[in-house]
This record gives structure tokens, sequence and C-alpha cells, in this order.
């Protein structure tokens, strides 16, 4: 049995810049990030984005220019975001936009790739 950290890192600034489209949030621990509204929306960890079987949906498409247009508390360990697209029924925990954004650059890799195999093998 793996014991549970005795504290985790803590947001103490949410920012939702809607100019630059991104969630600039800081947590407790020093780290701050900058999370593109594109990865917020496209890693929602809503039964849509993540299916409801036993084999993954296809990727998320179009959600370069999302905007968020609402972000509601959720209790003291998460937010609700509502994208301007519609989309509001993932809650996105503390743990989770810590990982988002410690892992932006290769979740963003992942994706952006996973489009371009997607559009090369539609295209054939």
């Amino acid at each position: 049995m793996s014991a549970e950290p005795l504290s985790r890192p803590w947001p103490t600034d949410l920012v939702f810049d809607r100019e630059a489209k991104a969630l600039h949030i800081r947590f407790d621990d020093g780290a701050a990030f900058d999370i593109p509204f594109e990865l917020l929306r496209v890693e929602s960890p809503s039964a849509e984005n993540k299916g409801h079987g036993p084999s993954p949906p296809p990727p998320v498409t179009g959600k370069a220019n999302v905007g968020v247009v609402r972000v509601d508390p959720v209790g003291r360990y998460a937010v609700r975001i509502t994208f301007d697209d519609g989309h509001d029924s993932g809650l996105y925990s503390w743990d989770l936009l810590y990982d988002l954004g410690r892992e932006r650059d290769e979740r963003l890799r992942v994706y952006r790739e996973t489009l371009r195999l997607r559009a090369l093998r539609d295209e054939a």
C-alpha cells in the first residue's frame, strides 16, 4: 500500500486569459504554468472526451481557437470550465491542472501528431 503524499501542490492563482487563450496558474510549491485553452479542451476529463467503452474515442478536433466563457469552483478540489463550443462536462482537479501544466509540451506534441496522422489516413 503506497502512502498518499501529505500535501499536494495547491493553486494560489488562476487567471483565465481570454486574449492569450490560456490559463495562467501558480501553485504553492512555486510551479507556474501557462496552459492553452486548446489543451484544456482536448484533455477534458469528461466521458465525452475519454470515451464510454473499452476503445478510446477519436481525438477532439477544431479546438485551436476555443475560448472559455465561464469557470465555476467545484468544492475545494476542482473547477468546471465552460468553453465557447458549449462543452462543460469536465471537472479539472488541481492535480489534473498541475499535470497538464507540467506535461503541456509533450501532450500538445502527441495531440498534434495524432491529428496529423489522422488527416493523412483520411486523405488516403
